[in-house]
């Protein structure tokens, strides 16, 4: 056997082998080794851009839609209409301090006035006529009209054809009539000055009787109901007669817890200089 030339062929396959791999692999996979293949080219994914935003609109100016306007409903009594329904319509207006003087039948400028003024103050449209919502938005806040109302027996305040209790002729008295609601200031028979007044409800009831004034406090705030209850004049126990200004923005909606409630701020700052401790209170059903 020729050793030269097995040596010659066998150095030949080999360079045969590295320069051709095996199967596609490198010589050293060919004989066994672990050797890791190539990784794969790594490939890119495009990352999409966010869509822009609008910028925001400050507060200040953003444009707010209009609110749509109010729209005024049919009449159901207005300027030129007679009747007993415009006496009711007076009456009520007349208890929240609308409407001022003797009530009656005719529906008139001052009747106009006195519905426009309600209107306006409650946010309705101010026509001057009264119409479904105006009606609604009044018997919510007054009572239905007394015959005393009706027939002028009582007053908006500042007047009344109501008697005077006798206990109220003599000396100095807080007169004040259930009836009429009014509460008038009389010295030696003659009458002073007359406002209207709010008394407790049915579950606290103001007393009746004679009393005196026990003691007076300007700037009175109760320590019950922690509200203000300025010039206050206690006449039985913690029931009083002080200015409130719930009686001045609701009417006869409301009700006092027992005291007597005055709505004429004036008129009751000049009133509670004029009382003094000791000086009789009378209340009374005329």
């Amino acid at each position: 056997m020729n050793r030269g030339g097995g040596v010659t062929r066998f150095l030949v396959l080999l360079v045969a082998i590295s320069g051709l791999g095996y199967g596609g692999a490198s010589l050293t996979g060919a004989f066994g080794s672990s050797a890791r293949p190539a990784a794969a080219p790594a490939v890119r994914t495009a990352t999409p851009s966010a869509s822009p935003q609008p910028a925001a609109v400050p507060p200040a100016q953003q444009v707010l839609p209009a609110p749509a306007p109010l729209t005024p409903s049919p009449a159901l009594l207005e300027q030129g209409d007679t009747g007993p329904q415009v006496r009711k319509l007076q009456a009520r207006l007349r208890q929240i301090g609308w409407y001022a003087g003797k009530v009656n039948d005719r529906y008139g400028p001052r009747t106009t006035t006195a519905v426009e003024g309600f209107q306006a103050k409650r946010g309705l449209p101010v026509v001057g006529y009264v119409d479904q919502p105006t009606m609604e938005r009044l018997r919510t806040m007054t009572h239905r009209p007394t015959k005393d109302e009706l027939a002028n027996h009582v007053s908006d305040g500042t007047w009344t054809t109501a008697r005077l209790d006798r206990r109220c002729l003599t000396g100095h008295v807080l007169c004040i009539d259930k009836t009429s609601r009014t509460i008038r200031w009389v010295v030696d028979g003659e009458v002073r000055k007359t406002m209207a007044v709010r008394f407790g409800a049915a579950y606290t009831p103001t007393r009746e009787g004679v009393f005196h004034i026990g003691y007076k406090s300007r700037d009175h705030v109760s320590t019950l109901f922690h509200t203000a209850m300025p010039f206050a004049m206690f006449f039985s126990g913690g029931q009083a007669v002080h200015y409130s200004s719930d009686f001045a923005a609701r009417g006869y909606a409301g009700a006092s817890h027992g005291c007597v409630n005055v709505r004429d701020y004036n008129g009751v700052k000049w009133l509670f200089d004029q009382v003094h401790v000791g000086d009789k209170v009378v209340i009374y059903w005329s």
